[in-house]
């Protein structure tokens, strides 16, 4: 989630540029890309870090259980 809206930002600089023919400000395809950016920008700030923190956990949860698993399993 985090790296999808650096996509979406870069997406919206090039159509900024004007480099193709499509491209260019006050086209339906810069409003698009202002309005892909405007939903990326939360990815990038709070549900990517936070998506980060659980999978670390879920990890360290899973490395502790198998290794509890195991200890138990040759009693």
């Amino acid at each position: 989630m985090a790296n999808s809206d650096g996509a979406w930002d870069n997406a919206k600089k090039y159509i900024e540029t004007g480099d193709a023919s499509f491209c260019g400000k006050h086209t339906p395809t810069h409003d698009a890309s202002v309005v892909g950016d405007t939903v990326g920008d939360p990815f990038k700030d709070t549900s990517g870090p936070s998506l980060n923190i659980l999978i670390k956990l879920m990890s360290m949860v899973s490395i502790v259980t198998a290794g509890l698993n195991i200890a138990f399993s040759l009693l």
